[in-house]
């Protein structure tokens, strides 16, 4: 007579087991990112090598990643980039099998900008399009994105467990009367005044998160030749000329190599001022209030490029920068060759450590797939865990 009931209970228990057994095992999982940049898909694509499509191949046969993270410089063209550029990144996007789009979350690079004349990044707004308000040309659905995108085109926010991601792009400098297109490029890196004012806010108003900011560009005097003047070399007469960045007499090439305009001041430090404000350059590693910093727009000759006195992975006033490009193996000066590469950052339930690995997209300089000599493992402020703060 009770027999119905027991049944029902005991079917009670089994699936309350088998729910948490599940939300156990989700909040045990790691999280692991991919960080990648610098496609440069039309420069390559005239060599006849899909510079993202073979990454994405490369990556999902090759490892598992849950999220991406693009630094930008999609486009490739040192002029204005253009519709036919646009329509063939969202075809080698397309060669996706394992993951969605929207899975991958990008910025704007100083390639991927228009024309000083022209609307702010219609190109990137319409092809590349984080936001998803172009979904017809871009393919993004914004309803598809694992973790949902708060903010802009030029700067937004999305949270995984008490991860914070801060993703600002490279814009045009307003106050510059030549830009991409007449100037033939424009490498320093620039961010709006209101856009260092978000972040600012951002960062101040989430104490308990574990915040990574992204942008194109690293901070002065952090990696591999981000020092001024360091984006360029001198010819036998002394003279400056392309090195990593083409040379631009009326682009500001002393700065070409780092974040060098905010809120049209020449290189403002303003990010750096406020980061050395609370931490000194030598602070412990995850110790400011930012953790860690993704960048690209600098392709480094190998995975241990050391020009400048400094480092692809380096940290100061407590904050780790990565630079985590190229994918290009042909957008670069032909006296300073390339390694094609990427990182996967995984962040481990309850662990304060992020384990940052390096995959080499090509073989001339080391076998492709895992160069173990880049890898770090990167102190943070706290552990890692799926729950937001």
């Amino acid at each position: 007579m009770n027999l119905p009931r027991i049944l029902i209970l005991l079917i009670g228990v089994c699936t309350m087991s088998d729910a948490q057994e599940t939300n156990r095992q989700e909040t045990n999982r790691p999280l692991r990112v991919w960080a990648f940049g610098d496609a440069h898909v039309g420069t390559d694509a005239r060599k006849r090598r899909e510079s993202l499509a073979d990454a994405l191949r490369q990556s999902e046969a090759g490892f598992e990643w849950d999220i991406a993270i693009d630094v930008g410089d999609n486009s490739g063209g040192q002029a204005v980039p253009d519709d036919a550029e646009g329509r063939e990144i969202v075809r080698q996007f397309g060669v996706l099998k394992k993951h969605r789009r929207e899975q991958i979350y990008n910025i704007c690079g100083n390639h991927d900008r228009g024309g000083l004349d022209e609307p702010a990044a219609w190109w990137f707004q319409k092809w590349i399009d984080p936001i998803g308000e172009h979904t017809p040309h871009s393919g993004v659905d914004p309803a598809r994105r694992p973790y949902p995108i708060t903010g802009t085109w030029e700067r937004y926010s999305f949270r995984v467990g008490n991860l914070l991601f801060l993703m600002m792009s490279d814009i045009n400098e307003p106050t510059q009367k030549i830009g991409r297109g007449p100037l033939g490029g424009n490498p320093g890196g620039v961010v709006s005044a209101e856009t260092f004012e978000w972040w600012q806010q951002m960062v101040t108003g989430n104490p308990e998160a574990i915040i990574i900011t992204v942008h194109h560009y690293l901070l002065k005097d952090t990696t591999t030749a981000t020092g001024e003047w360091e984006g360029m070399v001198k010819d036998a007469r002394g003279n400056w000329k392309s090195g990593y960045h083409g040379h631009k007499p009326q682009g500001t090439p002393q700065g070409a190599s780092y974040l060098y305009w905010v809120g049209s001041v020449p290189d403002a430090q303003a990010f750096e001022k406020f980061l050395a404000a609370r931490q000194p350059a030598d602070a412990p590693a995850g110790s400011n209030v930012i953790t860690l910093w993704l960048g690209g727009h600098t392709h480094p000759r190998t995975p241990d490029d050391t020009h400048g006195g400094k480092s692809l992975i380096a940290t100061k006033w407590g904050v780790h920068f990565l630079n985590v490009c190229p994918l290009t193996q042909h957008h670069i000066n032909p006296s300073h060759p390339t390694t094609p590469l990427s990182r996967l950052l995984t962040f481990t339930p309850g662990s304060d450590e992020v384990r940052v690995q390096c995959w080499l997209h090509t073989a001339e300089f080391a076998p492709r797939g895992w160069h173990a000599p880049a890898e770090r493992r990167l102190k943070l402020p706290r552990p890692f865990h799926w729950e937001q703060p």
